[in-house]
């Protein structure tokens, strides 16, 4: 397959999940979640989860799971979660995988959460950990926005970190959101409820995301060629999606066909 083919075929594959997930939105939500650094980690154990967040497309609800809300609801302080981080993060990760297991049939939109190191097996690794037994989501019903997007845009579409710069010119709300590395400082602080409201900012601009990207409205750096392939490309593509086209196509080579008899 040449390069412009294989960029033709994976914009089509990331338009059809687009189109599911636009067909189905009143069982498709938006997931991100904070934790711990999980970098310089020499002991090699797996970072704390502080809090999750997910939002439904259609309904706008979102269902948010915190340490410091477990915390809440058990009496402990803000300034004594350390001590009890075990037992609180478990309570929040039973929460969190009984409402996994009430929408198995769901659609998750989420941000490069692909692996154990930060993504669904890191939730269900860090579950375990504790003693839980996680119920998993299906691989099929995981959306991956940020490589959707490079799909559709090509992997220029925006600067590093794509995530921010992606807000930034879109000019999506950066209240409260928190890059890694202020995430990770919040959780030494101790800084619970900023991480949760961090999580809760980036779950919202997911959805925002994905709702300028299905209206055709989301703002890249694209060029054409980088989106298209180029113009051949772009014109195939157009034939395949739209067949109004091949219509036109087949009426011309009738015409002609009948130009050419009637000068015979």
């Amino acid at each position: 397959m040449s390069r412009e083919a294989s960029r033709l075929a994976r914009r089509k594959r990331a338009k059809t999940w687009l189109d599911e997930l636009q067909r189905n939105e009143e069982s498709s939500v938006a997931i991100h979640y904070s934790c711990e650094s999980f970098y310089d980690r020499p002991d090699g154990s797996s970072p704390r989860i502080t809090s999750i967040a997910i939002r439904n497309l259609a309904t706008e609800q979102t269902r948010s799971f915190s340490i410091h809300l477990v915390g809440e609801r058990n009496g402990v302080a803000l300034s004594e979660i350390s001590n009890h981080y075990d037992k609180l993060e478990k309570q929040m990760l039973d929460e969190f995988f009984e409402y996994v297991r009430l929408h198995q049939q769901d659609r998750w939109i989420h941000w490069v959460m692909r692996d154990v190191k930060y993504g669904f097996a890191a939730i269900e690794h860090r579950y375990q950990v504790l003693g839980g037994q996680p119920t998993a989501i299906d691989d099929s019903r995981k959306f991956n926005l940020a490589s959707i997007l490079v799909d559709l845009y090509g992997s220029n579409y925006v600067d590093h970190p794509r995530l921010l710069n992606v807000m930034r010119l879109n000019t999506i709300s950066e209240m409260d959101f928190l890059d890694g590395t202020a995430e990770a400082n919040a959780f030494t602080n101790g800084e619970f409820v900023k991480l949760h409201q961090s999580t809760l900012r980036k779950v919202d601009n997911l959805v925002s995301i994905y709702e300028r990207t299905v209206r055709g409205d989301l703002k890249t750096k694209a060029k054409f060629r980088e989106i298209y392939g180029g113009v051949l490309p772009w014109l195939v593509g157009q034939v395949q999606e739209h067949w109004i086209f091949v219509l036109l196509a087949l009426i011309g080579s009738v015409a002609s066909i009948i130009g050419l008899a009637l000068t015979m």
